[in-house]
């Protein structure tokens, strides 16, 4: 009955203590998953048009350094996003992007924490390429050409890790990104396009 009742409080033991989940000072690790990017856009370009930017999913990965054990820095990297533009509910093009972001991030809780809460700030630079239009406003017989200039603007988001084991942990964050762009169609300035999308990604990591 003694070897059980020992068994029994060990187990316990183990099962109660927490999983240190090594985000500490020097450590370095990455998350790999799903981003869902949803534009919330405001038409400044005055032509009329009522455009929107509609919702894409990809592939996002982000390399997180820990200088102590609750501030670290954050690079956002993703695969290419596509997003459809519309005038009026209408299909009128597309355009892809890449939008690159470094964040200075804060972890509350400490090294032991199986859950790390986080908050971060920092900077996005969107790159957009392969912009068309797949209507003829000026009626030429040809499809306009469209330009969306590169934008650098404010980021910030919210998230939480979650360990798992000695190296994996899983997580879920936010993010939103300050992207205002100016327009061209066929060569001539309209006016800019805020953006500004909220994103959602849902991940694994692995401490190195």
């Amino acid at each position: 009955m003694k070897t059980v009742a020992k068994f029994a409080l060990v187990s316990a033991a183990l099962v109660s203590a927490p999983l240190a989940l090594a985000h500490e000072a020097g450590d370095a690790f990455i998350r790999g998953g799903v981003i869902n990017v949803m534009p919330s856009v405001d038409d400044n370009t005055g032509a009329g048009l009522d455009l929107d930017v509609k919702n894409n999913l990809q592939l996002g990965l982000t390399a997180t350094y820990m200088y102590t054990d609750n501030i670290g820095t954050e690079l956002l990297l993703a695969t290419p996003f596509t997003h459809d533009i519309t005038a009026g509910g209408t299909n009128v093009g597309e355009t892809s992007h890449l939008p690159p972001s470094l964040m200075v991030q804060y972890y509350f809780g400490n090294s032991e924490s199986q859950f790390r809460p986080y908050v971060g700030a920092g900077v996005n630079y969107t790159v957009f390429f392969e912009e068309k239009l797949t209507v003829d406003l000026n009626n030429d017989g040809r499809n306009d050409d469209l330009k969306l200039d590169d934008s650098f603007g404010f980021a910030a988001q919210a998230g939480v890790d979650y360990k798992v084991d000695e190296n994996l942990f899983l997580n879920a964050s936010v993010w939103y990104m300050d992207i205002n762009t100016d327009v061209e169609v066929n060569g001539a300035s309209t006016g800019d396009l805020d953006i500004d999308p909220i994103g959602f990604m849902a991940a694994i990591g692995y401490t190195f």
